[in-house]
């Protein structure tokens, strides 16, 4: 007697850890830059360098790297009021993990909580984050389910068909998206780039053959002096939709992808039109991409075996399996009132907005998941009088919101990605800003269960005591809940046998059913 197994691959979590930190430092302007007077507009970004496991423990180096937008002291060289400058802070965070092991691949996924960036003086700043790592290690498990039986002698067994979602494809890759822009006509040279912000929004992966289709836009704003005595400030912004391809070797068409991605590095470049002035800017957009690709299939795995001459015994073991039960995606409207901190400040122009979207929350409830969060905002101005012509309105508007997500319960995994799908901004008064924004969500929900699948089967000789026990023939009445399965491992029947002494065209039985058992000797 031999089981015939299969291979059926599952991703499962070997361990996970969190942990936040703060880092903070007093940072100096450089002296190629002018001095500070005002504060405008700050980002931030945390680039991994090295990770090194040993058991139980892994340790992170990386920085946070930092830009800041701001005021230029009257009186400097710098003719527009406007200046920029970066910097970097490094850590080397050692966190705990328990049961990683030296060679084990662990993923790293950041967060930037929270970045403070104050003014101590016109050549410092000080800088103040709190960052939260997520460290996971997962692995791919092969779940060797047996799916038949070949056995020499008469023995019964029965099959059970389970919708699995397969994972077939797990990697990491690189897609680089590589547009040009040329400034309107209207607008004057490029002479330096002062700030340049280019984000991606809710990108769309689609799975063909042996490749990943890939489409969504970027929104890029650019800040920039133009060419001339007076070198005037300039600010140009544009939404690029893009769309290309990605080589996945072994992708079919109908999978299902769950893809996560995090828009690292770029590189910005002006360069000369045709006619050899600087109008055009080129730029590079990275798009580091967390590949898992599932496979939806109907697999008929071997359920139950019992003996008809032999005794057969079955050793089962638990096997953890998914399977997709939606796909789930919705969006809301948000909106917020915000005030200028600067009460002299009469806004003329809204020059630009930046956003980050932060999930504080997620539980499942009746027919779906509860979202809460946060949406970040930086409002970058223009002020119609000359003292302090430009700044900024920071400002936080809180979120709930209930995606559909229908036969969730708290045994499903299901991994919510969120954008800012738009931003409008109104002024409304001197010194007050009204805000519109869209958001858009989306999740794969996968039901999770644990299934017993049959290991090892052990044939024995029969139990003679047992066997004589058994009539030859009797009449069985059907209990609750019993099938004719039930019956014939009772008396060592096949079904088949079972039905045909009773002449019936199906195996269902209800309670109380009579039903003949003629046992072969």
């Amino acid at each position: 007697m031999e089981l015939m197994k299969r291979n059926i691959h599952t991703d499962c979590m070997k361990c996970k850890a969190n942990t936040q930190m703060t880092l903070e430092d007093d940072v100096i302007i450089s002296d190629s830059r002018p001095d500070a007077a005002k504060l405008i507009m700050d980002r931030g970004n945390v680039i991994i360098d090295e990770m090194k496991v040993t058991d139980d423990h892994v340790n992170v180096k990386g920085k946070l790297c930092f830009y800041v937008l701001y005021l230029a002291e009257k009186g400097t060289a710098e003719k527009t009021g406007v200046a920029d400058m970066e910097g970097e802070i490094p850590f080397d965070e050692m966190v705990f993990m328990e049961g990683i092991r030296g060679g084990d691949s662990v993923n790293v996924n950041w967060e930037l909580e929270d970045l403070s960036i104050g003014l101590i003086n016109s050549r410092k700043l000080s800088v103040q984050s709190v960052i939260t790592l997520g460290l996971t290690c997962e692995e791919i498990c092969d779940e060797e389910t047996a799916v038949d039986l070949y056995s020499e002698e008469p023995v019964e067994f029965r099959k059970k068909t389970l919708d699995v979602a397969v994972m077939t494809i797990k990697k990491k890759d690189i897609f680089r998206v590589k547009e040009e822009v040329e400034i309107p006509g209207s607008f004057p040279n490029i002479f330096a780039m002062i700030w340049s912000e280019v984000t991606p929004g809710a990108v769309e992966f689609k799975v063909l053959e042996d490749k990943i289709s890939i489409q969504g836009e970027l929104r890029a704003f650019f800040l920039y002096r133009g060419e001339g005595e007076e070198e005037e400030l300039c600010h140009y912004e544009t939404t690029l939709p893009f769309a290309g391809s990605l080589d996945c070797p072994g992708a079919r068409e109908g999978m299902i992808p769950e893809i996560r991605f995090r828009a690292e590095n770029r590189e910005v470049e002006v360069r000369p039109d045709f006619d050899g002035e600087e109008r055009v800017i080129t730029f590079e957009q990275c798009l580091d991409l967390d590949i898992c690709l599932y496979e939806e299939e109907k697999i008929d795995i071997l359920a139950d075996v019992y003996g008809v001459v032999n005794e057969v015994s079955v050793a089962e073991k638990n096997a953890e399996f998914r399977r997709l039960l939606s796909r789930s995606s919705g969006k809301t409207k948000l909106a917020g009132h915000f005030k200028c901190e600067d009460e002299k400040a009469v806004l003329h122009k809204i020059l630009h907005t930046t956003s980050c979207l932060q999930i504080t929350g997620q539980n499942v409830m009746e027919g779906g998941i509860e979202l809460t969060g946060v949406v970040n905002l930086q409002i970058f101005y223009q002020c119609s009088n000359e003292e302090n012509e430009y700044g900024v309105i920071k400002g936080t508007i809180p979120f709930r919101y209930e995606l559909e997500a229908e036969g969730i319960d708290e045994s499903c995994i299901y991994p919510v990605q969120a954008f800012v799908d738009q931003v409008t901004v109104a002024i409304i008064d001197n010194g007050e800003v009204d805000v519109k924004c869209v958001l858009y969500f989306r999740a794969n929900v996968y039901r999770t269960w644990q299934e017993k699948i049959v290991e090892q089967i052990t044939v024995t000789e029969p139990d003679m005591e047992k066997m004589a026990s058994l009539p030859g023939i009797a009449v069985y009445m059907v209990k609750e809940g019993e099938s004719l399965w039930d019956i014939g491992k009772r008396y060592y029947v096949p079904v088949s046998v079972i039905k045909q002494t009773n002449d019936l065209a199906s195996d269902e039985v209800r309670a109380g059913d009579k039903i003949l058992i003629v046992k072969n000797i």
